[in-house]
């Protein structure tokens, strides 16, 4: 046995011993690939699905975000960890009572006519109650879970040992810099008054788009664990999708979201990192969407929305110059010709919809999995060519693609999408994007992010 090999079936056993599941399971991969030893990954795949649904939130969350970035865990683990939805089991009313008292004060049943003792509904890192304020206004008080921190950071130094793991086990990708924007953004997530500036800045930058709602905070009921936030009426969207609606309805439900996902990010330079359907829901009247869930929220600098839309223009013209600089602005370094050629495979997949100016699909497959397959064609050519480091500025701007993608596929919308990303983009500058976000970002008291 090679140096190597021994150093890495010491740290393997250590894992085996002391980690949770997605360290064990990095460790039944390394032992496979390594060591020899047979394992059954669509197994392990399961019970790690079966264990992270469980969870209260932060391992949950992580994993549905590495679900969508190439190659950052096997294949066999991202299409088990794409199907999670929250699952958290809800806390009971002593808890809720504590936890209000210690965020509002011993007098904090009298900020409220009513406060529901049940769980309305679960988020990622805490439960949502339902309560009207003193003038009967219906409000949603979100209550983070107990030792919140703690667990995150535990479960983010469990991440961070199953992802070095997993790069010593195939090197064609180098997803160091994909951990610390994870790391940084779920630190984030944590802090609900940050999210309240989000809520408040998603407000003004859809303020002229009438089919997409969002919960406004309230002030003096927020703190850094509670977020109290008007109550939106809907349905969620999932479960409209089961009753089979019209292709009209499902038409504008798309239009609302790519227009919400997009505007934000083309006009200000802001991205919401977390397109999956728990986050949605139809309205009442049916003419239009709420968007919730504003924790992991990207803020970008001008330069890089004019890669973005470069990469756009390069893959349109078939322009490798242009590609090159885009990749620059993306964060991408000392790219050869064939590593670059093989980055435009996945451009392409990305931009295709929005190049084609007719009325079509988000993707031709009905295959969900698509993307992945495209995914896992990228990383064999990257592995021909000497592997790549992706940067931070990468993984949300990807999510996001890949996750609205698999929602439009979901409501089986056909756009002509490239006249609405033309619609996002005309007249644009970068100093028109920097002077919105600048005031935006002001007006909502977004504090600086931490990366």
């Amino acid at each position: 046995m090679s140096d190597r090999e021994s150093t890495l079936f010491g740290e393997v056993r250590r894992m085996v011993r002391t980690s949770g599941a997605v360290g064990g399971i990095a460790a039944r991969v390394a032992g496979e690939r390594f060591l020899g030893l047979k394992t059954d990954k669509s197994a392990h795949a399961e019970d790690l699905k079966r264990i992270l649904g469980g969870l209260k939130g932060p391992m949950m969350k992580v994993a549905q975000f590495l679900s969508t970035v190439p190659d950052a865990l096997p294949e066999e683990y991202a299409e088990q960890l794409a199907t999670l939805q929250a699952n958290a089991p809800p806390m009971g009313w002593s808890f809720v009572r504590r936890r209000m008292q210690g965020e509002l004060g011993p007098g904090w049943e009298a900020k409220f006519r009513s406060f529901g003792k049940e769980a309305a509904a679960a988020a990622s890192l805490g439960q949502v109650h339902k309560a009207e304020l003193p003038d009967g206004t219906p409000v949603a008080c979100k209550l983070q879970y107990p030792d919140m921190p703690s667990v995150v950071e535990a479960d983010l130094r469990q991440l961070r040992l199953a992802m070095q793991l997993y790069q010593r086990m195939d090197t064609a990708l180098d997803n160091g810099e994909v951990y610390q924007e994870l790391r940084d953004r779920l630190r984030e997530e944590l802090d609900y008054l940050r999210e309240a500036s989000h809520q408040r800045l998603y407000g003004l930058m859809l303020a002229d788009q009438p089919h997409v709602q969002v919960p406004k905070p309230i002030e003096d009921y927020c703190t850094t664990r509670l977020l109290t936030m008007t109550w939106l009426e809907g349905t969620p969207l999932v479960r409209r999708l089961e009753q089979d609606p019209p292709t009209e309805e499902r038409q504008a439900y798309a239009e609302g979201l790519f227009r919400a996902w997009y505007r934000p990010f083309y006009r200000y330079g802001v991205i919401h990192g977390d397109p999956h359907l728990g986050n949605y829901q139809v309205r009442p009247d049916r003419q239009g969407i709420n968007l919730f869930d504003f924790g992991t929220i990207r803020v970008f600098p001008p330069s890089f929305v004019g890669g973005v839309i470069l990469l756009f223009e390069a893959v349109r013209d078939h322009d490798d110059e242009k590609a090159a600089e885009a990749y620059r602005i993306w964060g991408f370094r000392n790219l050869s010709k064939e590593t670059m050629a093989v980055l435009n495979l996945w451009a392409s997949f990305l931009y295709e919809p929005l190049v084609q100016d007719k009325v079509r699909p988000i993707q031709y497959s009905d295959d969900m999995s698509y993307g992945r397959k495209i995914a896992e064609q990228v990383h064999q050519g990257l592995k021909r060519t000497g592997g790549v480091k992706i940067p931070r500025e990468f993984p949300l701007m990807d999510r996001a693609a890949v996750g609205l993608g698999s929602v439009f596929l979901r409501l089986r919308a056909e756009m002509n999408w490239h006249r609405l990303f033309m619609e996002m983009i005309e007249g644009l500058s970068e100093q028109a994007v920097a002077e919105r976000q600048a005031k935006a970002l002001a007006e909502a008291g977004v504090p600086a992010p931490m990366a």
